[in-house]
């Protein structure tokens, strides 16, 4: 993507094109304490697959890509590329923990259809 289409895009973007929560944040600013990596950023992104035709996927990453929407909340950033901005505008990037277990989730209000196995949207 050039420079002049991306700074478009984020003109037309709202200031926190996702809302990024304190308990993922907290959680985020953890598990980088306990690495030791400072540098590290939790990276959201969507590829294809998954019941719904495309899954989320989270993974932590040092770098961040020219293009890349950050979100910084209480210390910790958020990571998301243009493409997949696409498709999470709006949704919310939240760490639950429940009795089948602990994960970072994304709900996402631009879904059509969800499922059950948690992954797709």
């Amino acid at each position: 993507m050039d420079m002049a289409l991306h700074d478009a895009l984020k003109a037309l973007m709202p200031v926190n094109p996702l809302h990024f929560t304190a308990a993922a944040a907290a959680k985020v600013h953890e598990l980088v304490s306990e690495e030791g990596e400072e540098d590290l950023k939790l990276r959201a992104y969507i590829h294809g697959g998954g019941c719904s035709g495309f899954q989320y996927g989270f993974e932590f990453d040092e770098g961040r890509n020219e293009n890349d929407i950050a979100i910084v909340k209480d210390g910790a950033t958020l990571l998301v590329d243009p493409l997949s901005l696409q498709y999470l505008a709006g949704a919310v990037v939240d760490y639950v923990e429940s009795l089948t277990g602990a994960q970072f989730v994304i709900r996402n209000p631009n879904a059509k259809t969800t499922c059950g196995c948690g992954s797709s949207g």
